[in-house]
C-alpha cells in the first residue's frame, strides 16, 4: 500500500484533498518538538489553520499565527476544548528516549494517545494522523527488509517502545469508530532542526566520546525531516480523499542502506577533528542489548554516562542515510544550524 499515487515515468503526486472534506483547521499535539514543529510549518505553508498544544509557549510559531495552547494530552478536559472546531490531528506528542520509569512512557504515550483518540470522536474530528515508530516491531535482533506485515515486537527493547505498541494498536484500533486513522512510522528523523541527535553526535565527536559499537559494519537507514512531514500530509490527504491508507502503519525511510561509521566518518568526524576509531565490544552490545532491564533494576533518577554512550551511539546505527541528492543541502543547513547553536 502506498501513500502516494504513481503517475507515468514513475514521479508520484499528492492525494487531491479536493475530492473530501479539505483540510482546512489542524491541531498538531507536540508541535514544539522536532517533527511536530517542521509539520507545524509546512501546514501553514499551505494556508492550513494552526494550533499547537504543547507544555509551552512557542514565539516562533506565534510569529506565524499559530495558536498555542499550553497543556497536557494526559487532561482530557483539556483536549476536549483544544480540539474543537478542527477538522484533522496530528499526534506527534510523546515522551521518547530510553531512560526514565514506565509508569511516565505510558501514561503520556498510550493514556495520553487514548484522550487524543477520545477527543476526537468528542469533537467529531474526521482525520487523526498519529508519529508511531518502527521500535515497535524491534524484537532486540536485526532487522533487513522488514515491512508493516512484520508483527508488532513481544519483548521491545525499552518502556518507550512499549508503551508505543500499545498506542498504535489503539490509533489503528479506533479507525472507522468516528475517526480515520492512520500511523506513520519515521526511521530516525535527523536533518535542521533536530536539537537532540546532531548536537549531541557533535558534541561528543569534539571530546573524542564517540566510540563503534561492534563492527561498525551495520547497514542502517534513516528519514530525512522534510520527508517525514511529507508523509504526514500525505496520510491527511489520503485520509480526506480515498482513504485507502485508514486503519494502517506505514515506515517511513529512504530506501537506501549505508555503512554507519563510514558516511559519520565522511560527513562529520572531519569537522571534530580526526577519525572515530575506537570500538565497544561484545559487553558493550549486551549491555545495549539488556537496557531495559538494566534500566529498571537500577532505577536511576539520572542517566548514566556509560548506557547513555551505548545507547546513542546505537541509534546512530540509523544515522546518515539520505537521497544522494539531498545530501549536499542537508548538510549545508545543519552545519549553518551547528553555528547558529555555537557548535562548531
Amino acid at each position: 500500500m502506498t501513500l502516494e499515487a504513481p503517475r507515468a515515468g514513475g514521479e508520484t503526486e499528492e492525494m487531491d484533498p479536493a475530492k473530501g472534506e479539505r483540510m482546512r483547521k489542524a491541531v498538531v499535539t507536540g508541535g514544539g518538538g522536532f517533527i511536530g514543529k517542521a509539520l507545524v510549518q509546512a501546514l501553514v505553508a499551505r494556508g492550513i489553520e494552526v494550533a499547537v498544544v504543547g507544555r509551552s509557549r512557542y514565539p516562533d510559531l506565534d510569529a506565524l499565527g499559530v495558536r498555542c495552547l499550553q497543556g497536557d494530552i494526559r487532561d482530557q478536559g483539556f483536549l476536549d476544548q483544544a480540539f474543537a472546531g478542527c477538522d484533522t490531528v496530528f499526534h506527534a506528542a510523546a515522551k521518547a528516549g530510553v531512560w526514565g520509569p514506565r509508569h511516565e512512557y505510558f501514561s503520556i504515550n498510550l493514556e495520553g494517545t487514548v484522550n487524543v483518540i477520545a477527543a476526537c470522536r468528542k469533537n467529531s474530528v474526521p482525520r487523526l494522523v498519529y508519529t508511531s515508530t518502527p521500535s515497535v516491531v524491534f524484537a532486540q535482533h536485526d532487522l533487513e527488509g522488514a515491512d508493516e506485515s512484520t508483527p508488532y515486537a513481544t519483548n521491545p527493547l525499552c518502556h518507550y517502545a512499549a508503551s508505543k505498541i500499545l498506542a498504535e494498536q489503539e490509533i489503528l484500533g479506533a479507525n472507522g469508530m468516528g475517526v480515520q486513522t492512520v500511523a506513520i512510522r519515521p526511521h530516525l528523523v535527523w536533518g535542521p532542526g533536530d536539537q537532540h541527535l546532531i548536537p549531541r553526535l557533535l558534541a561528543r565527536g569534539r571530546e573524542r566520546a564517540l566510540k563503534i559499537v561492534g563492527t561498525g559494519t551495520n547497514l542502517v537507514d534513516i528519514t530525512y525531516i522534510d520527508n517525514v512531514v511529507h508523509a504526514h500530509l500525505l496520510a491527511a490527504d489520503n485520509l480526506t480523499a480515498t482513504g485507502s491508507a485508514a486503519g494502517h502503519a506505514f515506515f517511513i525511510g529512504q530506501e537506501e542502506r549505508v555503512v554507519l561509521w563510514s558516511r559519520i566518518n565522511e560527513l562529520f568526524v572531519p569537522k571534530c577533528g580526526g577519525e572515530t576509531t575506537r570500538r565497544y565490544g561484545l559487553f558493550a552490545e549486551a549491555s545495549v542489548r539488556d537496557f531495559r532491564g538494566f534500566n529498571e533494576e537500577l532505577a536511576y533518577r539520572k542517566e548514566p554516562e556509560l548506557p547513555l554512550i551505548l545507547i546513542v551511539i546505537d541509534e546512530l546505527a540509523d544515522l546518515m542515510q539520505v537521497a544522494s541528492k539531498e545530501v549536499e543541502e542537508s548538510i549545508a543547513r545543519l552545519t549553518a544550524m551547528a553555528r547558529a547553536a555555537g557548535i562548531h
